[in-house]
């Protein structure tokens, strides 16, 4: 199979049979092998019934259904886990993505070598209140992870099959997939203007408040990727250097107390100081012993109830 095109959704019961029809015409005009995998989100609408009826017009066309709204990261893991194309297509459900773009994305994972091509909606069709945060929000994840794309978050992306099956996606780390890309080891991470379209039906299922969020998972995921296999190594050094410094100290307090100064060894302000880094590095050791033994003993974290599917 050429192609798995992977569409996330929550409530958008009116643009499934547009968008589905829109790549099918796509997928023909390319003579590209192809499947469809919507997964609905939990969706309180029809468009799990809409999902059903179109599977019964064209086989392509696969459905997932959450018994609960986990969100977009687990959506998109369930998809990769399901898909068996050559290249992985992700895109929103909500008509904003170009099914246009298929061909361009698909060659330059074929043919350009990319492991992973993100888009660039250079020109956007969004209120301020969501182009403002993006940019900064873009513009933060760059510089922290030196990887230059300008829209990290853009639901229109590409895959080798091979990273998808390689990598995990959970909590709410579809925003940072290149950076966990990168961290597995697919480093040939690519870039495509892609044109962006004004929402035609429903409402924007995200806010202003992703960027509270999306910060507190950039901080998760740069310590998943570098210390997420050994915690140890990270709080230990760090716990080992600040009971280091209060034991310093303490000798020299010691030292001081008995050939230079007679006042009380607990009288000095330097005492607290030197008993409080000592503390703190006891701390921080064991919670890098106990973060070890959780990170080896770890059950999958990824157990999303499906409810239904179809055509898989």
């Amino acid at each position: 199979m050429d192609i798995s095109v992977i569409v996330p959704l929550l409530n958008e019961e009116e643009s499934l049979p547009e968008l589905t029809a829109w790549i099918d015409r796509v997928m023909k005009a390319n003579s590209f092998s192809y499947e469809i995998i919507l997964v609905d989100d939990g969706s309180t609408d029809s468009s799990w019934e809409v999902i059903e009826k179109l599977h019964h017009q064209n086989d392509c066309i696969k459905g997932i259904r959450f018994q609960r709204n986990y969100g977009k990261s687990a959506a998109l893991n369930e998809g990769f886990k399901t898909c068996q194309g050559k290249v992985v297509i992700t895109m929103d459900a909500d008509l904003q993505d170009s099914p246009d773009e298929i061909p361009a994305l698909y060659q330059m994972i074929t043919q350009g070598g990319y492991d992973l091509v993100s888009g660039w909606k250079k020109v956007r069709h969004d209120p301020i209140s969501k182009t403002i945060p993006s940019r900064f929000f873009n513009w933060v994840t760059s510089k922290v992870s030196k990887i230059k794309l300008h829209d990290f978050n853009c639901g229109l992306k590409a895959y080798r099959n091979k990273v998808v099956k390689g990598i995990e996606v959970y909590g709410e780390m579809h925003r940072y997939i290149p950076l966990i890309a990168k961290w597995s080891g697919f480093t040939t991470i690519g870039e495509k203007v892609v044109e962006h379209h004004a929402r035609k039906y429903g409402v924007s299922k995200f806010g202003v408040g992703r960027l509270i969020t999306g910060g507190l998972d950039l901080a998760s995921i740069l310590f998943v990727g570098k210390y997420g296999k050994r915690p140890m190594h990270l709080f230990g050094s760090w716990g080992s250097l600040f009971f280091l410094l209060g034991f310093i100290v303490s000798i020299y307090l010691a030292i001081s107390k008995i050939f230079f100064d007679k006042t009380g060894f607990t009288q000095r302000p330097l005492f607290f100081v030197a008993l409080l880094f000592m503390i703190l590095g006891t701390q921080l050791f064991v919670t890098g012993f106990l973060a070890e033994m959780i990170s080896r003993n770890s059950p999958n974290r990824n157990s999303y109830l499906v409810e239904k599917r179809t055509g898989l």
